[in-house]
């Protein structure tokens, strides 16, 4: 295999809100926020909701690859419920290997509510069910000795159980990508993500908030240095201003399409790393993965949802 996916598997469900839905219940835009069952439900009870959709950033990407013609597979813990179900059935319909056997769990399976805003941005309120439940019992040695590479995402780790899968992921691969998420998730944990970057991780993905954050930088060249004295593959994300890979010291730029019709920002980070490792995966050359992550984001923001 290819890559194996790890990450919190999430029935994203999508919702065309105002700003002032936003501003009523206290939710900050273009960020995830970690909401319980309740408040979930109190949420999703006045909105229409406009599609439903297996998810989950990782996962995501997983599917990306899948469609490029990569042989790909994916572990994230659900339930045997009505989602969960949901869940599986949409990973196997895009010939993703589904490696994770689901049973009746106590707590149902996780789901995403995404906010779309009139200017195309996604905020979302995270119930994490099952989801954020997983733990180093759910991750097979050998399925992470037989990827060339994994792919994890900032979302996933926490402290306890899902740790422990973190690091019995990391443990046991060839080579480590990772998603650094939110920059809400990398000021919770900066302190861990900013040693998986420096000591664990091959290939690190962040948008520029994300890794201005993660070193408390004041200007983007502060990150680019930063990124030059790790010697890994820091690829950066920067919306309009388009993207920028810093393989060793080696740097390479590429700008945004111009003149797309953005409909919805939601999955443009998930579908240009999927682009992106395509790229690794197949030997291109930098510049390369970049144009193919950004042909890939560009598709993905003129439609609904995270799914070509």
């Amino acid at each position: 295999m290819k890559i194996l996916g790890i990450g919190n598997a999430i029935v994203d469900i999508l919702c065309k809100v105002t700003d002032k839905f936003l501003t009523k219940h206290s939710l900050t835009k273009s960020t995830m926020k970690l909401v319980d069952e309740t408040e979930f439900k109190n949420l999703l009870s006045s909105l229409k909701i406009e599609q439903t959709v297996s998810g989950g950033s990782v996962a995501n990407s997983i599917v990306g690859l899948s469609q490029l013609g990569n042989e790909v597979g994916f572990i994230g813990k659900i339930s045997d419920d009505e989602l969960g179900q949901k869940y599986e059935d949409g990973m196997k319909k895009e010939k993703v290997k589904y490696l994770y056997k689901k049973k009746i769990e106590k707590i149902p399976t996780g789901s995403c509510l995404i906010l779309i805003t009139p200017d195309s941005e996604r905020t979302m309120c995270t119930y994490l069910g099952t989801a954020g439940k997983i733990d180093d019992n759910d991750i097979k040695e050998d399925e992470i000795r037989n990827a060339d590479m994994i792919f994890l995402e900032g979302y996933l780790w926490d402290e306890g159980s899902p740790k422990k899968a973190f690091d019995k992921a990391i443990t046991h691969s060839k080579k480590v990508a990772m998603s650094l998420s939110d920059q809400f998730c990398v000021e919770r944990h900066k302190p861990h993500f900013l040693d998986l970057v420096k000591n664990h991780l091959n290939v690190i993905f962040a948008n520029e908030q994300e890794i201005l954050s993660l070193i408390d930088a004041k200007n983007f060249d502060d990150a680019i240095s930063f990124s030059k004295e790790l010697k890994k593959n820091v690829i950066i994300t920067r919306g309009s201003k388009g993207a920028i890979s810093i393989d060793n010291e080696q740097v390479e730029e590429i700008q945004a399409k111009p003149n797309l019709k953005i409909k919805d920002l939601t999955g443009a980070g998930d579908l240009f790393a999927a682009g992106y490792l395509h790229g690794i995966i197949n030997n291109l050359k930098t510049k390369e993965c970049l144009i193919k992550g950004t042909e890939l984001s560009s598709k993905i923001i003129q439609i609904i949802g995270a799914r070509i």
